[in-house]
């Protein structure tokens, strides 16, 4: 009995990873991770692909993404439920231990993407802003 759990857990890890490091780069092209600094406070760190390479992004692999993540917490919630009226508090440790790690892929992909929604607005303004359309609203309005 114990082994099926440990193994599930372990199982649970390697996907937390993999859709971490792997799948969220490649579908999504972000990536996080969180770090502590000198002072102890928790720091996120995102990564995003350009605006041309977000461009050419499949738009159906990031919508089953997405989606594939809220579902597998889903389904853990779900699997909890069930556990919880069966009485078996070992496959109910498993399954805390799975949807904390799903939460945390929810959490840090949403934030994630915020960031890089942000990175590209800003980066679109300062472009906007700059260089010749700049030079032609100045010499429109006699700037």
């Amino acid at each position: 009995m114990l082994l099926p759990c440990a193994l599930q857990v372990l199982l649970a890890a390697l996907d937390f990873w993999v859709v971490k490091n792997v799948s969220g780069r490649i579908l999504v092209g972000l990536r996080w991770w969180n770090e502590i600094n000198d002072e102890g406070e928790s720091v996120w760190k995102f990564e995003c692909l350009d605006g041309e390479s977000l461009a050419r992004m499949n738009k159906k692999d990031s919508w089953l993404f997405w989606w594939t993540l809220y579902l597998t917490a889903g389904a853990w919630i779900i699997l909890g439920i069930f556990s919880l009226i069966r009485l078996q508090a070992d496959y109910l440790l498993v399954i805390g231990v799975c949807l904390s790690l799903s939460i945390a892929n929810i959490v840090g992909f949403t934030k994630c993407n915020k960031d890089a929604k942000k990175n590209i607005q800003d980066w679109t303004t300062n472009a906007l802003l700059s260089g010749s359309v700049r030079s032609h609203l100045q010499s429109a309005f006699g700037v």
